[in-house]
C-alpha cells in the first residue's frame, strides 16, 4: 500500500508549490486564528488557485461555527475538511464535503470508540495530546498506543520529520502521514529542503514496499 502525504500549515504560494513539485498528495490550510500557521480565506484562495492539478486541498478548523466554515467554502474551493475541536459527527458531515476527524491521543480516552462515532469520516487523524493545544504541537506520541481496530483509514500526525517518517511508516502502516512543524524553518514557513527530504523518504519507503525489498 502506498502511504499518502500531507504537508499542513501552508501559508504561502511558494511553500505550496514546493510541496507540489516534490510530490505531495495534499496540503493543509489552517483556518484557526490562534494558530501561528493561520491563513485568511483570501490568502487561501490565492494559494489554491496557484496549485497544479491533482493536489488535494484540506481546510483545518477548530470549533468554528457553521457560518464560519460556510463562509470559507464560499471563497475557497477546498476538497476536504479537517476538524480538530469538539465538533459533533453531525456538524462534520453537514458541509457536503469529505472530512477528516482529528483525535488527540489523550491518556484514558478510548480512541477507537471516539473514532467509531465519526463513521462518515473519510479518515481519522491521530495527533499528540498537549493540554489546551489543538494540534500542530510537534510532539510525538507512543505509536504503540494506536488501537488496532480503527475502521477508517488512519492518518498519522504528531512529531513527524524526515528522520523518523520511515520508522513511522514501518511501525504504524498508516494510510497517510501528515507533517507541519517537522518541515518548517519557522512557524508557518516551510524549509524547502526538509519538505523534499520528508517526501523523498516516504517515496523511497513506498518504492521498497512495492518491490518487496522491505
Amino acid at each position: 500500500m502506498r502511504v499518502r502525504t500531507k504537508i499542513c500549515g501552508i501559508t504561502t504560494i511558494d511553500d505550496a508549490l514546493c510541496a507540489a513539485r516534490a510530490g505531495v498528495d495534499a496540503i493543509g490550510l489552517v483556518f484557526y486564528a490562534k494558530s501561528p500557521r493561520a491563513v485568511t480565506a483570501a490568502q487561501a484562495q490565492k494559494i489554491v488557485a496557484a496549485l497544479p492539478p491533482f493536489v488535494t486541498t484540506v481546510g483545518l478548523f477548530v470549533n468554528a461555527s457553521h457560518a464560519e466554515v460556510s463562509a470559507v467554502l464560499e471563497q475557497v474551493p477546498l476538497d476536504v475538511l479537517q476538524f480538530h475541536g469538539d465538533e459533533s459527527p453531525e456538524f462534520c458531515a453537514s458541509f457536503a464535503r469529505p472530512y477528516f476527524r482529528a483525535l488527540r491521543m489523550q491518556p484514558g480516552v478510548d480512541i477507537a470508540a471516539r473514532a467509531a462515532q465519526y463513521s462518515t469520516a473519510q479518515g481519522i487523524l491521530l495527533d499528540a495530546w498537549v493540554p489546551g493545544v489543538h494540534g500542530g504541537t510537534g510532539e510525538r506520541f507512543d505509536w504503540a498506543s494506536i488501537p488496532s481496530d480503527l475502521t477508517q483509514p488512519l492518518i498519522l500526525a504528531g512529531g513527524l520529520n524526515p528522520e523518523n517518517v520511515t520508522q513511522a511508516m514501518q511501525q504504524v502502516q498508516p494510510w497517510a502521514v501528515d507533517v507541519s512543524g517537522g518541515v518548517e524553518a519557522s512557524h508557518g514557513i516551510k524549509d524547502a529542503d526538509k519538505v523534499r527530504q520528508f517526501l523523498y523518504a516516504v517515496q523511497i519507503k513506498n518504492a521498497q514496499q512495492c518491490d518487496g525489498t522491505l
